[in-house]
């Protein structure tokens, strides 16, 4: 059961001469984007770049002279740990840090984060950030079930073409979660120029589009670059539509906590690969595509706004934060709800309701009757872990 800390103990001595890039480095490095350089690496203006080397130690000395420095704004708590060990590794150690970006938002609703990773093969990786614990980080996450367009993505095009502007020659994209969509996204919009020097888009559980983006030109041109990886029981991968075939990792954890790429197992130079999604994965994801196919745009619209505003009720601005005082927290929400007008109520009600009955309807899933009569007809095969797309179709 090695993951991405073993990995880095097993090869972290050998250069990328010695060993090219893979689909574990790509896990690695688009997690990497979470970590919050904010006092560390450089904006996009700073011509010089930091080597993670160098960012590892920064780190080390704020968390030593406050050791909750990143408490509110960590996402995942063994990102310090990663950071630390990618800085003593020789593949992963020297290579540079910049044009980072965190751009919170309340009032246009928009979280994004990126940093730009050089020096790795002559490429130049661009990282985006998923959703972090900010709560305006979730609303934009929301929108997307009901908007065309959120901010993010309007965003990661123009970093995308900012930076091809600053840095020559090859480049990858990537990210986890909305960070991965956030990269296809940019690279299926960016100029055309741009677009013809992208290597490759790598998307690890990340929520995909709806048909007007899978089906613009600029997507379609993308798409044979596009390497997406998903858990057993993928959740967030399988949200919405998606064109490109998609990779089954293997992982320890059960459910949800599969969406954290500390649980996904690795090889040498791969993930490591299982056939198909889990029967609780496809009764999840059947479950949510015929809960939010059951409400039109202005449905979702309203139900997400709705949460927004007894979440914010809480005045914490994050989840972690929520979290530590949860009694005063619960108290300001139950306040921010009786505050909701009726027919506001009377919807989230409705939509709580449909959600237990989607489940009720996908039971099977989980508890399949004995099959009965001949075996069927065989399939035609595939690579262990591909998988062709598309996947649930939510919007």
């Amino acid at each position: 059961m090695a993951g991405i800390f073993d990995y880095i103990a097993w090869w972290g001595d050998l250069d990328f001469h010695a060993s090219p890039f893979n689909p574990v480095d790509n896990i690695i490095l688009t997690h990497l984007a979470y970590f919050p350089f904010d006092r560390i690496v450089g904006g996009p203006d700073e011509k010089k770049g930091l080597t993670i080397a160098a960012a590892a130690k920064k780190a080390a000395v704020i968390l030593k002279r406050n050791p909750c420095a990143f408490k509110d704004v960590l996402v995942f708590r063994d990102d310090p740990a990663l950071l630390a060990d990618l800085g003593r590794s020789r593949r992963f150690g020297g290579l540079e840090l910049r044009g980072y970006v965190n751009q919170i938002d309340p009032e246009a609703q928009k979280q994004f984060s990126a940093v730009t990773i050089t020096g790795c093969e002559g490429t130049a990786l661009l990282s985006y950030r998923g959703t972090d614990n900010t709560i305006v980080g979730w609303k934009e996450d929301f929108n997307m079930s009901f908007t065309e367009v959120v901010p993010a993505q309007l965003e990661a095009v123009s970093y995308l073409e900012k930076t091809a502007s600053r840095i020559p020659g090859p480049l990858r994209l990537g990210g986890h979660s909305k960070g991965g969509n956030l990269a296809v996204y940019a690279a299926a919009f960016c100029q055309k120029n741009i677009r013809r020097r992208i290597r490759a888009v790598y998307s690890n559980d990340a929520p995909g589009f709806n048909r007007r983006v899978l089906e613009s030109p600029g997507y379609l041109e993308v798409k044979d670059r596009i390497h997406s990886f998903v858990p057993q029981s993928a959740i967030v991968g399988m949200l919405f539509e998606h064109g490109e075939n998609y990779t089954v990792v293997k992982s320890n954890q059960t459910a949800f906590m599969q969406h954290d790429v500390f649980s996904w197992e690795v090889g040498r130079d791969d993930v490591v690969r299982v056939q198909e999604i889990s029967q609780g994965g496809d009764f999840v994801n059947h479950t949510l595509r015929e809960w939010i196919d059951g409400m039109d745009g202005e449905h979702r619209r309203r139900f997400a706004d709705a949460l927004y505003e007894i979440l914010s009720s809480a005045e914490t601005g994050t989840l972690r934060k929520l979290g530590d005082d949860w009694l005063k927290s619960a108290s300001l929400m139950i306040k921010g709800y009786q505050g909701i007008d009726g027919p506001t109520k009377k919807l989230i009600a409705k939509t709580v309701s449909a959600f237990f009955k989607a489940a009720r309807n996908n039971l099977n899933l989980l508890f399949p009757a004995p099959r009965q009569g001949p075996a069927p007809n065989p399939v035609s095969k595939q690579a262990p872990g591909q998988r062709r797309g598309s996947r649930a179709g939510m919007l």
